[in-house]
């Protein structure tokens, strides 16, 4: 038991302020709120629908992520901040649906790489500051930038976002192992959180634009 645990642990690293986190957690968890409930509104659901949608995309991850690395209760209900903006952000984007019928699907897009960036990169800071090892900071920032998108998916009754689109899952990975590595050698968590960024935006935006995809086999 101790050696599986200190695989999995290894000393603490350097913290971004509680604040500066509430902050990127925040802005990630409304921009989420608006794609969830977007994708909702296209999809036919109602007001209520939209609400319920929203509300998960943009909580599932960060509750994902606070559940494993047990911080608890999670940060979502911690205070009432994150449930405001989550619902509020999805009110307005069915309001804006209704007035304008469709948001442009590039602003949408851009949006979301934003959220899944800053998901990630957060996601990976965390994990790096309660100690986890590269492979874990990797895969918790993967997990909270991709968790609420596929409970989405889910629930919509679609194949999940994330496997479908090659370079989404992989952008946020990307991301956060960057954020990872710069952490562990340059203990800069400013540099690493901006650096995972840059990369994981740019990755998923480049994706869009050239229509990037993993290799698959034919069917």
């Amino acid at each position: 038991m101790k050696a599986t645990a200190s695989k999995l642990l290894a000393r603490p690293r350097p913290a971004i302020s509680a604040r500066l986190f509430d902050t990127l957690d925040i802005v990630a968890t409304g921009l989420f709120a608006v794609e969830g409930a977007a994708a909702a509104a296209h999809a036919g659901l109602d007001l209520l629908g939209v609400l319920v949608v929203g509300f998960i995309v943009a909580l599932a991850g960060g509750i994902l992520r606070d559940v494993l690395l047990g911080d608890l209760p999670p940060a979502a209900f911690s205070s009432r901040i994150r449930i405001i903006v989550a619902l509020g952000a999805a009110l307005a984007t069915f309001g804006v649906l209704a007035a304008v019928d469709e948001i442009p699907a590039l602003a949408l897009a851009a949006a979301d790489a934003v959220g899944l960036a800053l998901f990630a990169v957060g996601g990976a800071e965390k994990a790096a500051a309660r100690g986890a090892n590269l492979w874990v900071v990797a895969a918790l920032g993967t997990m909270t930038a991709t968790g609420g998108g596929l409970v989405r998916d889910v629930i919509l009754n679609r194949v999940p976002f994330v496997l479908s689109q090659s370079v989404y899952g992989t952008a946020a990975l990307a991301g956060a192992l960057v954020t990872g590595i710069l952490l562990r050698w340059t203990r800069a968590p400013g540099l690493a959180l901006l650096a995972g960024f840059a990369v994981a935006f740019l990755l998923r935006m480049l994706a869009v634009f050239f229509d990037w995809q993993l290799p698959r086999l034919p069917v």
